[in-house]
């Protein structure tokens, strides 16, 4: 086999919704200052009992029933997050258990927000070698567990849920080849450290990096693809930021795609964000199947990785 397509998407997300109004309650911000800012107007925050591997293995359970893959076929389980409370065993190992994989290979990968395009080129990889047939990629995250609810230039952008990704080998590949790297003498932007385990960032750094260095590296991403800006069906970015989201898009020359905003409603969930996103995009019927989409996210690290792929 020469390649991999991904055959179907599935997404989670807890019950609770929480609002900006909401937030106004607990600390000094307000809807017009959250949205004017961020773009985001709520997000969901997982129950107490709901870990990062039981949202995992709902969205997980989800991808393989709408690409009519049997657990049993499964060969790798890729979990992409950064907020995992357990180090061993790893989310990909306890996913697997869940949902009834046998004997898959079971990687998680840290690359905080940049995760899922990660754990994807690393299947993809995985399938043009022949290590893997079928590969389940999953991106998930639990912010909320990590958050200092009295920090208003934080507390306000998170929300918590899991994105997957079914791949299976092909002759065409579906998958292009990633484009990644890092940015290490700013890997402090962006941080979950000890003693304190909260999240936290140098929200200006980051944003001006991300305005000012993205839009060349996502056309880099194109580039490798062969695929040229305006042929994209999608672009689906790291849901960080309504106002770096929308500006690239415009940037890179994408005036036909579908461009993701489901940091709207659901806030940054970091690893999961991407998968989530174009998990609904797909479900609700906005990007037509085969299409080239644009997948680029960007964190902690700083890192960085994209790749296009046909919409399933």
């Amino acid at each position: 086999m020469t390649g991999s397509r991904v055959l179907a998407f599935g997404h989670y997300q807890p019950d609770k919704v929480l609002t900006n109004d909401d937030l106004a309650r607990v600390v000094d911000t307000s809807d017009e200052w959250i949205q004017s800012r961020v773009g985001i107007k709520s997000r969901r925050i997982a129950a107490d009992f709901e870990s990062v591997a039981d949202m995992a293995g709902k969205a997980a359970e989800r991808a393989l029933a709408n690409a009519d893959v049997r657990a049993a076929d499964i060969d790798m389980v890729i979990v992409a997050t950064c907020t995992a409370v357990d180090r061993s065993p790893n989310i990909a190992a306890r996913v697997a258990h869940t949902i009834g994989v046998p004997a898959p290979a079971a990687i998680d990968v840290n690359t905080a927000c940049s995760g899922f395009p990660h754990a994807l080129a690393l299947a993809d990889q995985s399938i043009r070698v022949g290590s893997a047939r079928r590969a389940l990629v999953v991106g998930v995250e639990k912010l909320s567990d990590f958050t200092d609810w009295t920090d208003r230039t934080t507390c306000v952008l998170i929300g918590d849920g899991a994105g997957a990704a079914v791949l299976e080998a092909c002759d065409e590949p579906e998958v292009s080849p990633v484009l990644w790297g890092s940015v290490p003498e700013m890997g402090e932007a962006v941080r979950i450290e000890a003693p304190s385990n909260t999240f936290s960032q140098a929200g200006q750094t980051v944003y001006r990096w991300t305005t000012t260095a993205l839009p060349e590296i996502a056309l880099k991403v194109c580039e490798r693809a062969g695929v040229r800006p305006e042929e994209l069906g999608g672009v689906v970015l790291h849901q960080a930021n309504l106002r770096i989201i929308e500006p690239l898009a415009r940037k890179i020359g994408a005036v036909n795609a579908v461009v993701a905003r489901d940091v709207v409603e659901s806030g940054n969930t970091s690893a999961a964000s991407i998968p989530l996103a174009l998990s609904k995009l797909i479900e609700r019927g906005e990007i037509e199947k085969g299409s080239p989409v644009l997948l680029f996210a960007f964190g902690g690290g700083l890192t960085y990785a994209g790749q296009i792929i046909r919409c399933p």
